[in-house]
């Protein structure tokens, strides 16, 4: 008498739901640190982030100077960073993987900026030589609040999304997937409506046909 032993049958493998609950974790992650940072860099860069003084006949004269007077970087890049993480979810593969980068390198730019900014005194120096009429004049009493540092910040947050992004875009779903698969599938034929029984002429109805087309 022979004995049957059974063979497992390897079935397809399937994302678990540990996957998808971690791809859509870093996905709203990134997008909330990316949206974040950069609305913060561009709030950030209209601030006053310099502070002096110049001399003029004996006297001093109060100077400022905003985050887009000192540089113009961070909010510029800040711009890039936030067309790069639409685009994340509008690309699939390479692509993708190619505006996560600009995404990561927006961060990383806008933040070395403005922290790079703080030793800088080229602005108010071309403040005090209006005030003064001297094309030799330079600030007094430089000091800087804290707009640079926390647009640094929000820059380091960008970087955050776009190292998200490298790590977990491949996972994440694309717009324009949906789209095709909308648009592509073939589209269902419509049951057949037999007259004889009310609820086809009704469910007909409300599918906007005409159930006696066919009689």
């Amino acid at each position: 008498m022979g004995y049957v032993t059974a063979v497992p049958v390897p079935q397809p493998r399937t994302e678990s739901a540990p996957a998808a609950a971690g791809s859509r974790r870093s996905l709203a992650a990134a997008l909330l640190l990316g949206a974040v940072g950069a609305a913060v860099v561009l709030l950030a860069s209209g601030q006053i982030w310099a502070e002096g003084t110049a001399a003029v006949l004996g006297s001093s004269v109060s100077l400022e100077a905003s985050g887009r007077d000192v540089t113009g970087v961070p909010a510029a890049l800040a711009v890039v960073g936030l067309a790069a993480l639409v685009a994340v979810f509008a690309v699939r593969g390479k692509p993708r993987l190619l505006v996560a980068v600009l995404l990561t390198l927006s961060g990383a730019g806008a933040a070395i900026a403005a922290y790079g900014s703080v030793s800088g005194t080229a602005a108010l120096d071309e403040q005090a030589r209006r005030a003064t009429g001297d094309s030799a004049a330079a600030v007094d009493s430089l000091t800087h609040t804290a707009w640079p540092f926390v647009t640094a910040a929000a820059g380091l947050l960008i970087l955050l999304a776009g190292l998200l992004a490298l790590r977990y875009g491949a996972s994440w779903p694309a717009m324009s997937g949906r789209y095709e698969r909308e648009g592509g599938s073939p589209r269902k034929a419509a049951p057949a409506t037999d007259p004889d029984r009310p609820e086809d002429l009704w469910k007909a109805l409300d599918r906007g046909e005409d159930p006696t087309r066919d009689q």
